[in-house]
């Protein structure tokens, strides 16, 4: 079984849409949504049936994030924005490379080229931040930021990471990459988001440099 994890604040312009894409690509799949949102996203999300999680007042994107992967319980676990910016359609593709490739990780990167809806900004971040870690980690790396991921389930409940603060993604994969796990990548779309950022960049930028710090020399 697939599941799909997302957390949400506030995307009750997204969720209905996004949901409906997952069970057009995924009829099966297990949703799993962690909100910590203060308008409708929580009323929205039950009325589709997913699994709701709430975690409010908000206790931060590393933690709702981290109660999300350990709570799922399919063979392989995928990682989505509930805001659109990702393809739904995607989705058993990644899984796929879990179940029936033998990967334990599979990232999907956006970054084969900028996407139009990427601000240069965050591009250039995104690839300066991935150059770092190519070198740390002697392997060329791509997107350290995706929120679009495949993880063979077993292997999030070995992990030892603190979910304290932003960029959890960037440990979620160098960890598992020190320790020796298989990870492929695949190359994935990106879109323009459907309602307002929540994300903090210069606060994004400092957890971003202390978590592949953090993963190379821990």
């Amino acid at each position: 079984m697939i599941s799909v994890v997302m957390i949400t604040m506030n995307e009750e312009k997204a969720v209905k849409k996004v949901v409906e894409d997952i069970r057009t690509a995924v009829p099966g799949a297990e949703i799993i949504i962690v909100d910590s949102s203060s308008d409708r996203t929580p009323e929205i999300a039950q009325s589709l049936g997913v699994k709701l999680i709430r975690q409010f007042p908000p206790r931060g994107y590393g933690n709702a994030m981290m109660t999300a992967l350990r709570s799922a319980t399919g063979d392989a676990v995928v990682t989505l924005d509930c805001d659109g910016t990702y393809p739904a359609c995607m989705i058993p593709i990644l899984a796929g490379k879990i179940l029936t490739e033998g990967y334990d990780i599979v990232d999907g990167s956006r970054l084969r080229h900028k996407p139009k809806a990427m601000p240069w900004i965050n591009f250039i971040g995104n690839a300066l931040f991935a150059l770092l870690a190519s070198l740390l980690f002697f392997r060329r790396l791509r997107d350290l930021h995706s929120g679009m991921r495949a993880y063979r389930r077993d292997l999030l409940h070995k992990l030892e990471i603190d979910p304290k603060g932003a960029a959890l993604p960037v440990e979620l994969l160098l960890h598992p990459l020190k320790m020796g796990y298989k990870i492929a990548v695949t190359y994935i779309d990106y879109f323009e988001r459907k309602g307002k950022s929540t994300m903090r960049p210069f606060e994004s930028a400092w957890w971003t440099l202390k978590r592949i710090l953090r993963s190379r020399f821990k």
